[in-house]
């Protein structure tokens, strides 16, 4: 819980951005009955519920529903993880099983809780899409001679050379988080005991990975290994949250930043049908919330404030398209919708210098596309859930906006 100009803000944590048809639609009803009405998507995949009547009210309702399974790590449960979970083209790993035990693991862990409330998880599926992202602790798997057994551990977004199999992955994680609170509380610079992040902590990607290497008592293979192909004769251990490399590629260790859907559909591997749909400013009423869950297939909210709907068959695509459109979402990739975000603004931030979000409005509706770059509409220098890569801030000031150009953003997670 917050405290916002509009009253009490609540967010709630979805690891990997998954939620079901029933919590959607519970979700969107204590929004409704007890909140502003609106579900608001944040930049880890998270959502929030503005101006609420009864926080405690609120809270007991999210918790029966299974929306808050430890109290004491709702803040660190932050877990982002590739929309299409394997399911497409490039995807080589089912994420959402690695997420579940990933979240499981994190909340049986009393020491975790005390993680800062900015530490992030990311589970790739392969794609890359999760690589640009910046988290503290990244699984990207890689194949070697069509198979996926093995992948690297990326320390706030960079290659430290740790390969690791897939089937501990979640140890991994757990224990490069914990070995993050052991760098931080050792403090080697005055700073390193405030760090948030393992970017934040002096050499800290480096101190990670030599402690994990020394310490952590897991199956570290050398960086080598992955570039290595497999015998083709030799027994693979597979396991059910790994997706074969239909492609059959030989070997890609290296795995490159993945395109990033906007909107539209996209073929799954399966023959089955993701719908990726846009949610202008990232704000979803209740009503748009029911059409979701309406569908009843897996949803996934995104880091980029969109929603995806998976294993659709083709005409329940071109249904579910025309329902949402008429809801308000945008299914169009042509949309001028399409790369434009916003802060909460006026009235919701004290902090505001304008409504954003109007403002944010009136200009989309001058336009015929999407802005060759995205767009991001802040309320004040803070700049809060500013998307990360090349993005155009429009940043209020006392005299209007002020346009800092193509600038690189970063990855908060402040709405308020």
């Amino acid at each position: 819980m917050h405290e916002a100009a509009d009253g009490p803000l609540a967010r709630i944590r979805l690891p990997g951005g998954a939620i079901s048809a029933d919590r959607l639609r519970e979700l969107a009803d204590c929004a409704t009955d007890l909140g502003s009405g609106v579900i608001e998507l944040t930049s880890r995949a998270n959502v929030q519920v503005r101006g609420l009547r009864s926080p405690a009210a609120f809270a007991e309702r999210i918790a029966a529903a299974g929306l808050l399974p430890s109290a004491a790590h709702e803040r660190v449960r932050n877990i982002v993880a590739s929309p299409l979970g394997g399911r497409g083209p490039d995807g080589l790993l089912d994420t959402q099983p690695v997420v579940e035990a990933l979240d499981r693991a994190l909340c049986a862990r009393p020491r975790l809780a005390g993680l800062p409330g900015r530490f992030l998880f990311a589970v790739d599926d392969g794609t890359g899409d999760m690589r640009g992202l910046g988290a503290d602790v990244t699984f990207v798997p890689v194949t070697a001679a069509g198979r996926v057994s093995r992948g690297r551990l990326l320390l706030a977004g960079s290659d430290a050379g740790l390969t690791v199999p897939v089937d501990s992955a979640v140890q991994h994680l757990i224990a490069a988080a914990a070995a993050f609170l052991d760098e931080r509380e050792r403090g080697l610079a005055d700073s390193d005991r405030a760090a948030w992040r393992i970017g934040e902590l002096k050499d800290g990607p480096a101190r990670i990975a030599a402690r994990l290497g020394t310490e952590s008592g897991l199956d570290l293979l050398p960086a080598a290994a992955a570039q290595e192909s497999q015998d083709p004769g030799a027994p693979v251990r597979e396991s059910r949250d790994i997706v074969p490399d239909a492609s059959a590629r030989e070997s890609r260790d290296v795995v490159q930043v993945g395109p990033v859907l906007h909107a539209g559909r996209v073929g799954q591997r399966n023959g089955r049908v993701a719908l990726e749909a846009v949610v202008p400013l990232g704000r979803l009423t209740a009503a748009q919330a029911h059409a979701i869950a309406h569908e009843a297939v897996p949803v996934r909210f995104t880091p980029w404030r969109t929603v995806v709907l998976l294993d659709l068959s083709s005409a329940a695509a071109d249904r579910a398209a025309r329902v949402l459109e008429a809801a308000g979402l945008v299914t169009d990739p042509a949309s001028p919708w399409v790369g434009v975000s916003a802060c909460t603004g006026r009235p919701g931030c004290a902090k505001s210098l304008a409504d954003v979000q109007e403002d944010a409005r009136r200009w989309v509706a001058t336009l015929d596309g999407p802005p060759a770059t995205p767009v991001h509409w802040a309320g004040c220098e803070r700049r809060c859930g500013l998307p990360r890569g090349q993005v155009v801030q429009m940043v209020a000031t006392a005299d209007g906006y002020t346009t800092d150009g193509l600038a690189v953003g970063g990855h908060q997670e402040r709405q308020q």
